[in-house]
């Protein structure tokens, strides 16, 4: 008698575990988005990533090795830099990574790298604008400049611009540069880029920066027409990394949602990193310079992601910051 009322509601909870779990296994794959399925081999080529030493900049840069590149990885911190090289090193079995300082919130530091790497490095075959910082306090760098744009646009844009005769010279090259979905409702405000005159909000300086992002690589991508440069940029998804460190800060609450369910609702590093790679390296996407992927598919910008005159203004203005006076 007992079996037969407990048996029924042990089949009913077997049946809604089962279930629960089969709506996880679907989400995790939704989640996950798209992979690179290309082959390409990158011997023979020399590969520079930003913030490679975590995340998406860790994975890119161990796909690169796998695929034969010497890759170059420019990282802030060259004690975990060189960690994180040596794990590639030994998991790819490529003794060809090196590791170089880099702070982009530092415009010296951009130009003293560059020149470095212009003297030291024969090619440039693919630059990866990977590193970046995400809705972190005001903080204002040592050149006077808010934080996420400078590091996020500012020092990219310096970097890629002073490292294109060696992207030139080793064409077919690309430039890839890591956006955010969140340039979505983005505006630069070039009457206050540095939000001087209004109260400084970490995620309208995010938008903005990542929206700089989209508008430097199209603008790039004009302007490198008929060079043998390309240019791209993406979003990489919503991934668990050091990155959101400054979003739980300033959202105790999203924290403490997110500590439990985190690795259901966000990608992987190694997942995040697949259209970085996709951009990199897929064969037969020259024609597709100056556009927007997400999940290793095109996808459509808004209006003011599109906006030329914007792009424009952008650039210019970008290049009078970063103290370029030579037209390119």
């Amino acid at each position: 008698m007992w079996a037969q009322l407990v048996i029924p509601y042990l089949k009913h909870g077997v049946a809604v575990l089962a279930l629960a779990a089969g709506c996880i296994v679907f989400a995790r794959k939704w989640i996950a988005g798209g992979v690179c399925t290309s082959k390409a081999r990158l011997d023979g080529m020399t590969v520079l990533i930003t913030g490679a030493n975590t995340g998406i900049g860790k994975e890119t840069a161990r796909d690169m090795a796998r695929r034969g590149a010497r890759v170059v990885m420019g990282c802030r911190d060259l004690l975990r830099a060189g960690k994180a090289a040596e794990e590639i090193r030994r998991s790819t079995g490529n003794g060809n990574v090196a590791v170089r300082h880099l702070n982009l919130a530092s415009l010296y530091s951009v130009h003293e790298f560059a020149k470095e790497f212009i003297a030291t490095e024969e090619r440039l075959d693919i630059l990866i604008n990977n590193a970046g910082v995400m809705m972190c306090p005001k903080w204002i760098t040592e050149d006077g400049y808010e934080t996420q744009l400078a590091v996020n646009h500012l020092g990219h844009f310096l970097l890629t611009n002073l490292l294109l005769e060696k992207l030139k010279s080793s064409a077919p090259s690309r430039v890839v540069n890591v956006s955010s979905i969140a340039h979505v409702g983005g505006k630069i405000e070039f009457d206050d880029l540095f939000f001087g005159k209004r109260p400084y909000n970490p995620l309208i300086s995010y938008r903005q920066s990542k929206l700089a992002n989209v508008l430097f690589s199209r603008e790039l991508a004009r302007r490198m027409r008929g060079t043998g440069v390309t240019s791209y940029c993406l979003h990489p998804g919503v991934i668990r990394t050091e990155l959101g460190r400054h979003v739980e800060s300033c959202y105790p609450l999203l924290k403490t949602l997110l500590s439990i369910p985190a690795y259901l609702l966000m990608k992987t590093p190694w997942q995040g990193a697949q259209t970085t790679i996709y951009c990199a390296v897929t064969e037969g996407l020259e024609s597709k310079s100056g556009c927007y992927f997400s999940d290793c598919v095109e996808r459509e910008l808004t209006p003011e992601a599109v906006d030329d005159e914007v792009a424009r203004r952008l650039w210019e203005e970008s290049a009078r910051l970063v103290g370029l006076t030579k037209e390119r």
